[in-house]
């Protein structure tokens, strides 16, 4: 069954439908009144943040981004959370992978039973803004310990979790910069004029939270491309040093190929009816080996 609770002096209620654990979730659905678009949009991992407000049933769809506390490819991506308003009820929409928020609102809940429904659900937003913060802190903290480890050696399971970060910091950016968007929009919205002055602050704080987890999470992502882009160009010096190095050694093996070859040739020849020749000839070859060596080195530098 979905969980139920009551605050505001019970004149509000809040109901958190789990839809990996209810029964029967279609007379669920009937009974709080949800439609099939707002469950496609709990269903949909790729659903991106928005607000829909029907002023004739006074109904307000809130999608909001939540961090997976999952790693998928060794990375941490986002989920949608639906938040809907009905009257003085709070309908939350979850799964497995997002309960964690329903957790930490419960607690809130527990130590500020005096709110009003719109007090509690910018609290929530502000609940599920702060706790990006400690997945984007960790991401920090691997992202010290791969340059750490790529300064020491270059190698390319290092290179593939620094990759791994890139991927996840592009998820959290984009959640942090849809859900600051989507209160942006709501503060010029008809539902934020009716607010008190109390649900104000609250919104406030919130888009305060959003728009920090913004600029935190633009910071961390410059960072790692500008470490991506350094390694990158190592990568390509060293290529082209061994580029260099072989070109060099391909060049002073044609010598004795040359002289060699010269000697080589079934025609009259300088040298052919000395018995000592094939000293001269190995004599000639070092000294341009080396000429040519000494003409690179100073080419190279």
């Amino acid at each position: 069954m979905p969980f139920q609770t009551y605050f505001g002096d019970k004149k509000y209620n809040w109901v958190n439908i789990d839809m990996d654990k209810s029964e029967k979730l279609d007379d669920v659905y009937q009974r709080y009144g949800i439609d099939d678009e707002v469950i496609a949009y709990s269903l949909d991992r790729n659903e991106r943040a928005h607000f829909e407000y029907d002023q004739k049933t006074d109904t307000f769809v809130l999608v909001f981004n939540v961090p997976d506390q999952r790693k998928i490819d060794n990375h941490h991506e986002t989920i949608p959370m639906v938040f809907m308003i009905k009257g003085r009820q709070l309908i939350t929409l979850t799964n497995k992978n997002n309960q964690y928020i329903i957790q930490k609102m419960q607690k809130y809940l527990e130590d500020n039973t005096e709110m009003t429904i719109h007090q509690f659900l910018f609290s929530s937003l502000y609940i599920i803004m702060d706790s990006f913060f400690p997945y984007v802190e960790e991401m920090n903290i691997d992202r010290k310990i791969i340059n750490d480890k790529l300064k020491i050696k270059t190698t390319k399971k290092n290179l593939l979790s620094l990759s791994d970060l890139e991927t996840g910091i592009v998820y959290f950016v984009s959640a942090s910069k849809q859900n600051a968007a989507l209160l942006e929009q709501m503060k010029a919205h008809m539902v934020y004029r009716g607010l008190n002055e109390v649900e104000k602050e609250q919104f406030e704080d919130a888009l305060i939270e959003a728009r920090q987890l913004v600029e935190m999470t633009d910071l961390s992502s410059q960072i790692l491309q500008q470490l991506s882009g350094t390694y990158n160009n190592i990568l390509n010096n060293n290529l082209n040093d061994t580029m260099k190095i072989l070109t060099a050694l391909s060049i002073l093996l044609t010598v004795p190929t040359i002289i060699t070859g010269f000697f080589g040739m079934n025609m009259p020849l300088p040298l052919e009816h000395n018995a000592f020749g094939w000293m001269v000839t190995i004599f000639i070859s070092i000294i341009l080996w080396f000429g040519l060596s000494y003409v690179l080195r100073r080419l190279m530098k």
